[in-house]
């Protein structure tokens, strides 16, 4: 057996952080097993589904690398293989039209609640002939619910899980304008589409039961069914967006990784052993259902940030610098080649303090700027007169240094040496001349990216001699 999972998100709004631990999930299980991942888009909510929805959803899954294997399909393309599925299932027997009206369904409902039972359908078209009177007028297609027993469903991740057939109500499957209701045509698409396994949020489980209803009916194998447990926020609650991003693109936006924010996702809920940090080929040798819990797992957007820390240290410098200079070309900076350039050459420097890509650009601006840079609160009360001159004498120093990164280091060192001062006196009011702040990588690796002339003009700027 071929295994082949799919993601099927509705359009109806972004793409959240939930959603893509469940395409991460199905997407693993497939690579794991060599097995195909494919993408269906249930767009049937033709009211509140939109192209925009789409277009986010396909950025967000190729922002992480999750595109399916084969061209998306598409739920409101399939409405008359829906429509033939439910014919097919009238002319078995197996479904049945269903003539009730709006007043005698609200009636029922009324009913129901006043003696204290679910709301439910009293099958009263179930086994009865139409008469003239149902002539012309608009029905429903009900499939035909076992009434005795139970449904087993052997979930990968619950367990067994049981419902007794009394419980299940003979459900539409087609509407009376010829349309499909969702329960159904997610069946028909899972099966035509030859899905072996189906990996989704756990608060689709008491709607398995009902999809099983039009699998058994037809005689069609069942796929595999497991269900994972929800994300919450950090406090238990159901996540939103008052505990921090919840759309995949945000985190984009704040500057995390794909990679990272794929590796956070994949322990959420899922482990193998203290292995914390879980690379794509990894997580594909590693990922199987066995090991996804079933108990709700919390966001914790610390460990998140945390862990991109770690996979910004691992990340390729080049793509870093180029994502930093698209970072601050959005914010309005204004750099040429040598801008450029500088923030390549201090890349691995810069890179070992930050967080998220918004930090990195944020450390690398000075740099970037081909002007001089503004200078911080903090920066600027550490100018004092004393800083400002030892700064001039510091600058006159280095003039004739050797331009290279260890040897400024040596330099700096011996003229500490030399005067009699702490290094970190020295550091700091260079630290403000050059950076405008007091946070930056190792001295000497910014003297030596920013180049003798535009470091020697900030020094001089700060101490007040620049002309």
């Amino acid at each position: 057996m071929t295994v082949r999972t799919r993601f099927a998100p509705s359009p109806t709004g972004y793409l959240h952080i939930g959603g893509a631990r469940t395409a991460l999930f199905n997407y693993l299980f497939a690579r794991h097993h060599k097995g195909a991942y494919l993408l269906r888009i249930e767009d049937t909510d033709k009211e509140r589904s939109t192209q925009a929805a789409v277009d986010q959803i396909l950025e967000s899954l190729t922002w992480l690398g999750l595109s399916p294997d084969e061209p998306p399909v598409f739920q409101a393309a399939r409405e008359a293989r829906h429509a033939e599925v439910a014919h097919a299932l009238l002319a078995a027997g197996r479904a049945y039209r269903c003539w009730a009206t709006p007043e005698e369904l609200t009636q029922m409902r009324e009913q129901a609640a006043a003696e204290g039972r679910p709301p439910r359908y009293d099958r009263r078209w179930r086994d009865r002939e139409p008469g003239p009177e149902q002539q012309g007028k608009p029905f429903v297609i009900r499939i035909k619910a076992p009434i005795d027993g139970e449904t087993v469903v052997e979930d990968l991740v619950q367990g067994e899980v049981r419902v007794g057939n009394a419980e299940l109500d003979d459900m539409i499957i087609l509407r009376s304008d010829g349309s499909p209701t969702y329960l159904h045509a997610v069946v028909v698409d899972d099966h035509d589409m030859e899905i072996t396994h189906v990996i989704r949020g756990d608060d689709h489980l008491t709607n398995t039961f009902r999809q099983c209803m039009v699998y058994d009916a037809m005689g069609w194998r069942r796929p595999h069914f497991a269900h994972i447990p929800l994300i919450h926020g950090a406090d238990g609650a159901k996540l939103s967006k008052r505990h921090g991003a919840v759309s995949v693109l945000d985190f984009r936006e704040q500057g995390y990784l794909p990679e990272a924010v794929n590796n956070y996702l994949l322990r959420l809920g899922w482990g193998h052993g203290d292995e914390e940090i879980v690379p794509h080929d990894r997580a594909v040798e590693l990922f199987d259902i066995k090991d996804v819990g079933r108990s709700a797992s919390r966001m914790d957007y610390a460990k998140l940030t945390h862990l991109n820390g770690v996979y910004l240290r691992q990340a390729d410098d080049a793509r870093l610098t180029r994502a930093v200079l698209e970072i601050l070309a959005k914010r309005g900076a204004l750099f040429g080649t040598n801008g450029a350039e500088r923030v390549a050459m201090l890349m691995p420097d810069l890179k070992e303090r930050a967080r998220t890509l918004e930090e990195l650009a944020g450390a690398a601006a000075f740099a970037a700027h081909e002007s001089l840079p503004a200078i911080d609160d903090k920066a600027l009360a550490a100018l004092t007169p004393e800083a400002r001159a030892r700064l001039r004498d510091v600058g006159e120093f280095l003039a004739d240094a050797p331009w290279e990164k260890a040897d400024l280091e040596y330099w700096l060192r011996d003229y500490a040496d030399v005067k009699g001062v702490k290094l970190k006196d020295i550091a700091q009011p260079l630290r403000a001349a050059l950076c405008g702040s007091l946070m930056s990588p190792p001295i000497n690796s910014v003297l030596w990216a920013l180049g003798r002339d535009e470091s020697l003009l900030r020094i001089m700027t700060a101490a007040g001699d620049a002309e």
